[in-house]
């Protein structure tokens, strides 16, 4: 199984990059490639990362090159963050998170956790390994399982430096390039985009123009691939 997933990092991280002037050989070698997915998502988004390798893995089998796209809720698009909802909703919301979790194999620590800082940082270290041609997708899910199954604080620049190496990333040259002028307007630049391709929550697909909002929109989004567009 991890050699799969590396094996669909590696095609993935190609196809995420194959828009940016890729050498004549890596055009023949993807030349069949003509799908592309905008994804947009939230390191601090539980959602997010329960979807993170479903959709990876379907990208991968449907040879579809992804563009990320990180931000925090949209409230002016009608995005509500789960500290502002009733508690009966955020108790469902809670059940919820955990039928999903146990679907899709992964662990959840949302009880008595921690209290943490924001996390909202540590998405540029994943801009900036997308920036550079690196493995984004492993920086991610590094990220991610270390906020939401170990509720590490990813919002320390030290705690999110030392897991990115621990998983063989060079963390401190991530830790450098996050105050870069490029990685900083990305981030500027991806909210906007958000905001302007009309999403709201996370994670969301946009594909040819539409939109999927949840991870269990997932089946939807590869029918649409396959060529059943709703």
């Amino acid at each position: 199984m991890e050699r799969a997933i590396r094996r669909s990092c590696r095609l993935l991280n190609a196809l995420s990059h194959i828009h940016s002037a890729p050498e004549p050989s890596s055009l023949r070698e993807y030349a069949t490639v003509t799908k592309s997915v905008d994804y947009f998502f939230s390191i601090g988004s539980p959602w997010s990362y329960i979807g993170f390798d479903a959709f990876t893995e379907l990208a991968a089998k449907n040879e579809v090159a992804i563009t990320p796209y990180l931000t925090t809720v949209v409230e002016e698009n009608g995005g509500i963050f789960s500290r502002n909802r009733p508690e009966i909703r955020r108790a469902y919301w809670t059940r919820d998170l955990k039928r999903w979790a146990r679907v899709r194999g992964k662990e959840l620590w949302l009880e008595h956790r921690p209290e943490l800082s924001d996390p909202t940082r540590a998405s540029l270290f994943v801009i900036a390994a997308y920036l550079d041609g690196q493995d984004w997708i492993g920086v991610a899910r590094a990220l991610q399982h270390a906020f939401w199954s170990e509720a590490k604080d990813i919002g320390r620049s030290d705690v999110r430096e030392a897991i990115v190496t621990a998983a063989g990333f060079d963390g401190a040259a991530l830790l450098r390039r996050q105050a870069d002028d490029d990685v900083q307007n990305k981030w500027s630049a991806d909210r906007a985009r958000a905001r302007d391709s009309g999403v709201f929550g996370f994670p969301t697909y946009v594909h040819d123009g539409e939109l999927y909002w949840g991870q269990d929109n997932l089946p939807f989004l590869e029918r649409h691939l396959r060529g059943d567009r709703p």
